[in-house]
């Protein structure tokens, strides 16, 4: 059952509050990396699967139904996210977990097959890259207009650099956390572009919707 607190963030969060998000971030975000880390070998991927939980958990809102307890819900999402992520790693089992953890995951797994299936023509596929870029472009141009520069260096370097999020904040003399919320912040402008554009976002992996 979902507290009282957790309904109350939800709705602020519904109603775009930016404040809710860090307060969402900051209340769920150690439990989830926890969860994760203790999941993955790989700790280098522990920060990208944690924010694309939060991504996800972003994108699944329309359908959330606030009665559900807030936490199983981004821990659901959250194990969708180790799925898919060892499934790159090219491991079928998770390294722990206990049954029960292993059953939700495999139900998440289910749901992602169909996004990761899809096959696209190559006129699609020009459409999804030219309004990716035009997303792009617009969030680019909208932080240059408002002067905000140390977004668009944060974004040259995460994006066309290929840095990881500590390189960013070093060089930028910013908190990991603000890289972090940087990225989130960005993902789900351009996955809302693409929705508005009557394209899939699943067609992108970064940028996937549960």
């Amino acid at each position: 059952m979902i507290t009282e607190s957790d309904r109350l963030l939800i709705a602020r969060v519904r109603a775009n509050d930016q404040t809710a998000w860090a307060e969402l971030d900051k209340r769920y975000r150690g439990r989830l990396t926890a969860y994760v880390r203790r999941r993955l070998k790989d700790h280098a991927s522990v920060e990208d699967v944690v924010q694309e939980t939060f991504i996800g958990f972003s994108n699944s809102l329309v359908n959330y139904d606030d009665k559900r307890d807030l936490q199983t819900w981004l821990f659901t999402i959250a194990a969708h996210k180790v799925t898919d992520q060892l499934r790159k790693m090219g491991r079928s089992r998770f390294q722990s977990g206990t049954d029960s953890e292993d059953e939700a995951m495999s139900r998440a797994d289910d749901r992602q097959r169909g996004a990761s299936t899809l096959a696209r023509s190559s006129e699609q596929r020009e459409r999804e890259e030219v309004a990716l870029g035009q997303a792009l472009r617009d969030l680019v141009r909208d932080f240059q207009t408002k002067g905000e520069w140390p977004k668009v260096m944060a974004l040259e370097l995460l994006y066309v650099k290929g840095w990881g999020n500590a390189d960013v904040a070093a060089r930028l003399k910013r908190t990991e956390q603000d890289i972090a919320n940087l990225k989130f912040q960005v993902k789900k402008r351009l996955h809302d572009h693409l929705v508005a554009a009557k394209l899939s976002p699943a067609v992108f992996p970064e940028l996937q919707a549960e």
